[in-house]
């Protein structure tokens, strides 16, 4: 019998329980996917925790993954068995198999690894949308990116250098600092060293940024406001470090009259054409060589609350996988 990881209550790491689950044969329209490498992301910790209330209990955590099609149910034409294939945005990934919908899924190209897939799915269409859809970012724009030597940093980082930005990353370390600098950040802050706030309006004499893009949330939102031109973009996309305190909507008047978002993968990814439509551009963007995957942290499944201690303790840089 498959094993997974499953929840029984919210709470730390130890809620994590590696355990033999009913999978079952493909149902109209389902796959059955024998997972090669599962995605590690902070809305994973968000579940666990409970500041996402899961549809169940018990559930299976893990929002994307990659793997090989065991199994076709009926009506699935595109999808074969023995097919790579990769996902995101779909809760129930800390698992040995699953089911998911065909629709759900896409075909992983030669060229991209099953890690690779599995830890660009939500973070590599978390960027694509931030960059090309939230904000439209083009060449001369300066943004500033929370979190830079993180998963969606570091491509966030190397697509937005390729649009022709000038990019400001914020890091909590020399070696996450140089690792953004590395993978296209034009300047680096180390957040706890400098105030981020003075070094931004250094770095851009006094002119601030056109979008910050913030996965913390809580510990920089407010600040960040400050590193905004007027009517420039604050898109807080995470709560890494706790949700955003309620927002006086009159701030963002006096501050220069901001637009301040809080958007989600999922919206953008609701159809089937805006699914393979990111991850086409994904895949392309990744294929060409402006974007570089890189998986620096692997655990074993039945390792999962390692590797939530070391994400959320902030030992980790670029993307994390489980193998299953």
């Amino acid at each position: 019998m498959p094993k997974a990881i499953q929840i029984h209550q919210t709470g730390g790491p130890e809620v994590m329980k590696f355990e033999d689950v009913d999978v079952g044969a493909p149902a109209e329209g389902q796959v059955l996917i024998r997972h090669t490498a599962i995605g590690i992301n902070f809305i994973d910790v968000y579940f666990r925790t409970g500041l996402y209330p899961a549809p169940q209990m018990p559930f299976i955590p893990g929002m994307e993954g990659a793997g090989v099609i065991e199994a076709v149910g009926p009506g699935v034409a595109d999808l074969k068995q023995g097919d790579r294939v990769a996902y995101p945005m779909t809760l129930g990934a800390y698992a040995e198999m699953r089911l998911m919908p065909s629709d759900r899924v896409v075909k992983i190209p030669e060229g991209i690894t099953d890690e690779q897939a599995a830890s660009m799915m939500l973070k590599g269409m978390t960027a694509r949308y931030l960059l090309r859809q939230t904000y439209v970012v083009k060449k001369g724009d300066t943004i500033l990116m929370h979190a830079a030597a993180g998963g969606v940093g570091l491509i966030v980082c190397q697509w937005a250098n390729a649009l022709g930005a000038t990019v400001i990353g914020t890091a909590g370390s020399k070696e996450k600092c140089e690792l953004a600098k590395a993978h296209g950040a034009h300047f680096v802050i180390n957040y706890r060293e400098e105030d981020f706030v003075e070094r931004v309006i250094d770095i851009t004499d006094g002119q601030k940024c056109d979008v910050v893009y913030d996965g913390v949330g809580k510990d920089v939102f407010y600040p960040s406001l400050d590193c905004l031109k007027p009517r420039g973009m604050m898109a807080t996309f995470g709560n890494a470090s706790g949700p955003v305190d309620p927002l006086n909507l009159l701030l963002l008047s006096q501050k220069g009259s901001l637009y301040v978002t809080r958007p989600t993968l999922a919206t953008h990814i609701a159809s089937r054409n805006d699914l393979t439509e990111s991850a086409e551009d994904l895949f392309d963007v990744v294929a060409s060589g402006k974007v570089s995957i890189e998986v620096n942290q692997r655990y074993a499944l039945a390792d999962a609350a390692k590797a939530h201690t070391d994400l959320e303790g902030r030992k980790t840089t670029g993307a994390s996988v489980l193998l299953a």
